[in-house]
């Protein structure tokens, strides 16, 4: 997997994001329209993107609880520091782990999990106890989304960038 560093994206891929979350329908021709550049330039440009993992797919936009996942929990997770490939490995067996993080502090591993309730939930937290290298849970479970994950003011920051005078 490629991770987008700063230096892979510009002003421009800014531009054509932030153009893409306003109408994420937009082809290439209607987003060189809306930002006047070249089609070709902005096709290149989201062939990149995409090519270095700085555009996700599809479906990350989509809201769990639409599939029938109304529940998320967080899951803080010690592991056996030898099995830690095979705890990657279980965890992206589970469908409901969403998302996982290497942490530091008192967990070694934060899990993002949806569960259709507290019951699946429970099955849930019961089949990753069962991966060989967890050792133990702890379980939060989020009771309202306060603000979802958003990057729209760090893409306007950067498409910026290039109308600002040099400090």
């Amino acid at each position: 997997m490629t991770i987008a560093t700063s230096r892979t994206l510009d002003s421009l891929d800014g531009r054509i994001i932030l153009a893409l979350d306003k109408d994420p329908e937009a082809s290439a021709l209607a987003l060189s329209r809306t930002l006047g550049v070249a089609r070709n330039t902005v096709h290149a440009r989201l062939a990149r993107l995409e090519r270095s993992g700085a555009l996700r797919s599809f479906s990350r936009r989509l809201d769990p609880a639409a599939l029938g996942y109304e529940l998320m929990a967080f899951l803080a997770l010690s592991i056996s520091q030898t099995r830690s490939g095979s705890v990657e490995n279980g965890l992206a067996a589970i469908p409901e782990v969403i998302e996982v993080h290497a942490t530091t502090g008192d967990a070694d591993l934060m899990a993002k999990v949806v569960a259709r309730g507290t019951a699946d939930l429970y099955r849930i937290t019961n089949e990753i106890l069962e991966i060989d290298g967890i050792e133990r849970t702890s379980t939060a479970i989020s009771i309202l989304e306060l603000m979802p994950p958003r990057y729209d003011g760090l893409i306007s920051r950067l498409s910026e960038q290039e109308s600002r005078p040099s400090e």
